[in-house]
């Protein structure tokens, strides 16, 4: 009888799944904990840097650990997770930003697999962890596009590293996604448009719901076929209010935009919580963001901002000296170089810019 009742449940279950609806998403204030019925990611605020924890029922995988110095808060956010052994841990590639409190991470936790990308780095960050690993007689898998796992009830895939070579580090990123029931997450490490381009020619399947922006919404990253391929309706930054790269760029957040993404960032959300039942997905931010208007219609006048608020209206002195602005969605916005950003056509007017003709 149970046998039957078990097969039966699995039959529908494998009915549903076939429906091909997009997940629902939305931001709720409170989110329930861990529940055996659930997949969770939290993206951890470690600043400038990246670090994912994922969990379904008791099976835990922990993708990157921020910066040297994040060692201690990652491991200590895990810990207050209930987290006691890690099945999974996985080292996008090797800059510091990724994987520099991983090191702290294997030392304290039990661990199953570690996955990494096949790529001889000599940084001392790079090398303690691999002395961590050898420390607990761990051998580490090269990751590569087309490997896959089970972690509990969801499905791992790993789209990327799909070269043996690269002249940039950020190529050899680990992107791998994620299935829980109907619903998708893609995870992108800092993979730049090189890779985009390797993963598309290999034809996987990139639709997810929710998208880990790359390399902290750089515009090296996060490509028009890219991002048209995986078709997400969220998408999160993890990134440093205050870093000395000027991300996200706005030419990332201008993509995003334009695709009607809603985008959450760590620097203005903190660490944000994803829990999936298997068919829809709620959201959590640690520290909300302020609601802020996009494109719409204030006091009578248009404004155009970006999901952060900040004006995206290009303002550029040409070669004759002549102050332009441009608006976005016109013929030369994306190759116009800022030289000034603003919100409305109005500010842009008051600082001495006319309209670009086209």
């Amino acid at each position: 009888m149970k046998k039957f009742i078990f097969a039966l449940c699995t039959l529908i279950i494998l009915i549903t799944a076939g429906c091909g609806e997009r997940a629902e998403v939305t931001t709720r204030s409170e989110i329930k904990g861990k529940d055996d019925g659930s997949l969770q990611l939290h993206f951890i605020d470690v600043g400038q840097a990246d670090a994912i924890l994922v969990t379904t029922g008791e099976a835990n995988m922990l993708i990157d650990a921020g910066n040297n110095n994040d060692g201690e808060l990652v491991v200590k956010y895990l810990q207050d997770q209930g987290i006691g052994k890690l099945d999974v841990v996985m080292g996008t590639h090797p800059h510091e930003d990724h994987v520099g409190g991983l090191d702290v991470a294997i030392k304290r936790f039990d661990v199953g697999e570690v996955y990494l990308p096949r790529v001889t780095h000599t940084t001392k960050t790079y090398r303690d962890v691999l002395a961590a690993l050898k420390e607990k007689q761990i051998k580490a898998v090269a990751a590569g596009g087309g490997q896959s796992f089970q972690l509990g009830q969801a499905k791992v895939e790993l789209l990327a590293p799909n070269s043996s070579k690269y002249k940039e580090l950020n190529n050899y990123s680990i992107v791998c996604k994620i299935t829980f029931g109907d619903t998708r997450f893609l995870l992108a490490g800092d993979a730049e448009e090189l890779s985009e381009q390797e993963i598309l020619q290999k034809g996987y399947d990139l639709k997810a719901d929710l998208l880990k922006v790359a390399h902290h919404g750089s515009r090296s990253s996060t490509s028009d076929a890219f991002l048209k391929a995986v078709s997400p309706k969220t998408a999160i930054i993890s990134v440093a209010k205050e870093n000395d790269y000027g991300h996200p760029h706005r030419e990332t957040l201008e993509r995003l935009r334009q695709s009607g993404i809603k985008v959450y960032q760590t620097a203005e959300s903190g660490t944000i919580k994803v829990v999936s039942d298997g068919k829809n997905i709620d959201i959590k931010e640690s520290r909300p963001a302020p609601k802020l208007p996009a494109d719409q219609e204030i006091q009578g006048e248009k404004i155009y901002v970006d999901n952060t608020g900040k004006g995206l209206i290009k303002g550029n002195i040409n070669n004759n000296g002549d102050k332009i602005y441009h608006l976005p969605g016109q013929v030369n916005y994306e190759q116009t170089k800022a030289e000034q950003w603003f919100k409305t056509e109005r500010e842009a007017k008051e600082a001495g810019f006319r309209r670009a003709k086209r």
